[in-house]
């Protein structure tokens, strides 16, 4: 499949997805990364920094998580842990509502196509 297709949906979910895994716990971003790696598998284990950074500040930027710096212990520097605020609760209960109703109404054009013989 064209890798264009692919970047397309993961745009469209992986605020979502970044909003859950702080949902679960506070978290920094190295860590954020790891996860969505091995949570992730093939769909979003090989996100990078340059794609999650960006994201955490525009959720950070727009009140749906909050940051707070703290040493890190291996080598006497700093890590920013980053968690969900009430506003992102909300946010993300609306999202994964949406996204019920978004995956239920896409497969019913899949079983539709697959019917018609469109699509194996």
């Amino acid at each position: 499949m064209d890798a264009k297709y692919i970047q397309q949906f993961k745009k469209g979910s992986l605020e979502m997805v970044l909003l859950c895994l702080l949902a679960e716990g506070e978290s920094y971003g190295y860590e954020i990364i790891t996860h969505l790696g091995q949570r992730g598998g093939d769909i979003f284990g090989p996100t990078r920094e340059g794609t999650v950074y960006p994201i955490l500040y525009r959720l950070e930027g727009g009140g749906l998580i909050q940051s707070r710096t703290a040493p890190a212990a291996a080598n006497g520097g700093t890590k920013k842990y980053y968690s969900i605020t009430p506003a992102g609760r909300a946010l993300l209960e609306e999202l994964t509502a949406y996204w019920s109703r978004y995956v239920s109404c896409v497969d019913g054009f899949i079983e539709s196509a697959k019917k018609g013989g469109a699509v194996k």
